[in-house]
This record gives structure tokens, sequence and C-alpha cells, in this order.
């Protein structure tokens, strides 16, 4: 496992993005710290995506190859031990806190071995090796970006993905009205028509989408898009 740092940092230029870092920095390198206090829901969370990309394997009758995940997000490592690792050889994180990043190696455990690259740097400024991997990951951080800086990670993703290879989003939406922002954690809330619109902006197409299933009623509407 190599932790790679970033040789770039929006961090500095744009409060938007120093404020969000600035959150992540004060919040404990725990599942319950990754998921906001709803560590419960995470075997939930798991399972549903689990069952969203089980189509899309080879194994299943579809493209995806299991060789090389990117984790983007990767907090501590929760989706990467518990839905990456289980179905690939191997998985690269991208992670902007240096205290997660840190702390991945002993919460993934043994299988930590098949990570690869641990890369600690925001996705603003991160740019996947091209033609490299066969699912590309994308949870409960897309929100930290603007508009136009996720409309060019997705581009990058799609020129990051092998022969077969497919992008997966899960991300909390709104229904209606347009996109709310938290001054908490410095990040958005958009409208599910407001990130459809940012993936078909980006060149993108939408191969399927579903609403995940059993979560507490008080939490958002999370939608799962698989992208290619």
């Amino acid at each position: 496992m190599e932790l790679v740092n970033s040789t770039e940092d929006s961090n500095s230029k744009d409060p938007f993005y120093a404020d969000a870092k600035d959150y992540w920095a004060k919040i404990d390198p725990t599942v319950d710290g990754m998921l906001g206090g709803f560590a419960k829901i995470s075997p939930t969370d798991i399972n549903g995506s689990k069952a969203f990309l089980r189509p899309f394997l080879k194994i299943a009758g579809g493209s995806v190859t299991p060789k090389f995940a990117l984790d983007c997000g990767a907090g501590i490592g929760r989706v990467t031990k518990r839905l990456l690792l289980p179905i690939f050889e191997n998985v690269d994180m991208v992670e902007q806190d240096r205290h997660f990043c840190d702390n991945a190696k002993e919460f993934i455990g043994p299988e930590a071995s098949r990570v690869e690259n641990i890369f600690c740097m925001g996705l603003q400024d991160f740019t996947p090796t091209e033609n490299k991997y066969n699912l590309i990951w994308s949870q409960w951080v897309l929100g930290h970006l603007e508009d136009n800086h996720l409309i060019h990670f997705f581009q990058r993703c799609q020129k990051g993905l092998a022969d077969g290879g497919i992008i997966i989003a899960k991300e909390n939406v709104l229904e209606e009205g347009q996109k709310t922002f938290d001054d908490i954690d410095s990040s958005y809330t958009r409208t599910r028509k407001e990130l459809k619109d940012c993936i078909k902006k980006a060149g993108l197409t939408i191969i399927a989408e579903e609403k995940q299933r059993d979560f507490p009623k008080d939490l958002y509407p999370v939608y799962m898009f698989a992208l290619k």
C-alpha cells in the first residue's frame, strides 16, 4: 500500500474546499464518523450496493472484470473493505483527509495488502490513470464538488475506465426543488435532476438507476447510478 500525496491543492484557493477539509479533519476515523452517526445503516448500504453492482459483473453476464476498482471519497475504507475487496483483485482509494488515509490500513486489516495506492487528495485534484479501472465507485462525496469540477471529474473518470468498465455514483438527492448547501460540512445536496444533468454534461450515459431501499425515513433519498 503506497500513500500518494497531491501535488496540487485547491483547498488553499477556494473556501468551499478549505471548509470541507477543516470539517472532516475533526471527524473520528470510525465507521460512525464516516456515516455521520449512522453506522447502523452500513450493512443495509453495502447489501444494496452489492445487489446493484452484481448484474454488471462478468460472472453475472455483465461487462465488468473483477480486477481493479477505485474507491472515491474512501474515508477509512468502509466501502473498500466491505464491498470492493471481496469482489475485486485490487483496489485504489482516493481520500483527501490525511488521518483517514493513515487509519485505513488498520481498519481494512489483512486484506489491505491488496490496496495498491491511497491517493491523499480531493477529487477536484485527482486524475485516474487512463484505461486502468474496471469499476470506479464514488459514494457520498460528490456533493463536495462544485458543478464544473464534478463534470470534469466525471470526464476524467470515463478516461480511467478499462474496457467494459463502469462508474457507479451513490449519492443523497432531493426529489424536487433545487440543490441545498450545508454550511457545516461545506457540501451540496443536489436534486436527482441536477445530478443527472451533470452526468449528461460530462458526456456519460446512465445505464441503470436505482433507489437504495430500507434506509431510515428521516434520511435523504439515496440513489445509485451506473454510468459509462
